[in-house]
């Protein structure tokens, strides 16, 4: 196998700056021969790992195979920001699903975030973590919004972090004249997600979970009250199994595919920022109100920016000229900056970008779309999915109650009808 730095993932394309300051990067088996357990779980992300953790160090046995490397997905390749509650804010939840419901998924979102911290510092991984985040309208005409969501994040859901800026903060906290308003989170941060994946692998490891990469699961079928997964040399046999594959379903499970559909994302890094001490100078993460999010961050003197989504298989031929076009936009002074590393992935995305969780067969149940909020969501439905198992905790079933439906069109017109529709929303950001 390559080495760490020179390790190109087969399912995601660049070399991203977090591979080349990750430091150690392990290696761990592909599953040769037969193995029978508790619980089979396909995916080596967040949410596979940190369950194969939370059931292993219960004493049950569990099996985790990964296609490729752990961190190749991504949960290796992200953005890094934790955020705040749910994909949408909570008082968008609240139309359409109710305060009492909109509540609990803020109040298991803020678990998440304590979980996950906590998780890291127990364990003694470093994920070099700096709070902080802005979320900046890119429209004079949501400043209405904006100052909404924070009164009603401190009055209505007991969360007093957000502060509203008006333009001339937004700009100064950002170094930057595009944005009109904004608001600032001091209750959330970001980090380097691969040094938790690395991390994490580690430690399911430790706990006794048997887990392997470069190993696709081939097929995956229920009968007799056993689950079982092909593999191309061996086969798994459990009496339950998760699939934690997010955006890369593919053919292995027709409802889960039906549900979550992969788009692509694309994230570069800069060379060091001395010349700038104006952009970001508090080193906050920033998204921003664009449905087609661009999402960024000063990080160890850099700036990570991603905001090109593709809602193809295809990858642009140079990364770096769409991330610096976009950068300029916002940093006009940065227009020619240096871009040291640029890399993409996919996601997995839901039609109403929330979390899709379902038994798709007995004793299977399937995780996935986290839509591009899933840095501490699925760390913590890992661990939820090992407490349902463990029967100490039914939070799982707040997601299983939601209404996730199915793209629309089947397997060979799912993904032009999803183009189109999601190109007509960047063409709204626009105007």
């Amino acid at each position: 196998m390559a080495s760490q730095e020179m390790w190109q993932s087969p399912i995601a394309p660049g070399l991203s700056w977090y591979q080349a300051t990750v430091g150690e990067r392990p290696t761990y088996a592909a599953l040769d021969g037969s193995r029978t357990c508790d619980v089979a779980i396909i995916g080596g992300g967040y949410t596979g790992l940190q369950a194969a953790y939370h059931l292993a160090k219960s004493g049950v046995s569990v099996v985790l195979i990964e296609a490729w490397r752990f961190g190749d997905g991504a949960s290796g390749r992200n953005g890094g920001q934790l955020g705040t509650g749910q994909r949408w804010w909570p008082e968008e939840l609240e139309e359409k699903i109710g305060y009492e419901r909109s509540k609990a998924l803020f109040n298991v979102a803020e678990a998440a975030k304590h979980h996950l911290l906590d998780f890291a510092r127990e364990h003694r991984i470093e994920i070099d973590y700096v709070p902080g985040q802005l979320n900046v309208a890119h429209k004079a005409s949501y400043e209405r919004d904006y100052r909404r969501n924070a009164e009603i994040a401190a009055l209505r859901y007991g969360y007093p972090h957000i502060s509203f800026m008006d333009e001339k903060e937004t700009q100064e906290r950002l170094g930057s004249k595009r944005f009109y308003c904004g608001v600032r989170d001091v209750g959330t941060g970001h980090i380097h997600p691969l040094k938790l994946l690395v991390g994490l692998a580690r430690v399911a490891a430790d706990a006794g979970a048997a887990i392997f990469e470069m190993t696709p699961a081939k097929a995956i079928r229920q009968g007799g009250g056993k689950v079982t997964i092909e593999t191309e040399r061996g086969t798994i046999t459990a009496d339950r199994a998760l699939i934690a594959c997010d955006g890369h379903i593919d053919g292995l499970e027709p409802v889960t595919a039906s549900h979550v559909m992969p788009i692509r994302s694309f994230i570069g890094a800069t060379v060091p920022l001395e010349k700038h001490p104006d952009v970001l100078p508090g080193g906050e993460s920033v998204a921003d109100s664009r449905f087609v999010v661009r999402y960024f961050r000063r990080f160890e003197g850099r700036l990570l920016f991603g905001g090109r989504e593709a809602y193809t298989a295809d990858n642009p031929r140079d990364i770096s000229q769409h991330i610096r076009r976009q950068i300029a936009e916002i940093y006009p002074d940065l227009q020619d900056i240096e871009i040291t590393h640029a890399w993409g992935g996919s996601v997995g995305i839901t039609m109403p970008r929330q979390l899709f969780v379902r038994e798709v067969m007995p004793g299977v149940t399937s995780i996935g779309g986290y839509s591009g909020h899933g840095v501490m969501l699925s760390n913590y439905c890992g661990k939820l999915y090992a407490e349902t198992v463990l029967g100490k905790s039914g939070e799982l079933d707040l997601f299983k109650s939601l209404d996730i439906p199915a793209f629309p069109g089947g397997a060979r017109m799912r993904a032009p009808l999803l183009f189109l529709a999601l190109s007509w929303f960047a063409l709204r950001d626009k105007f």
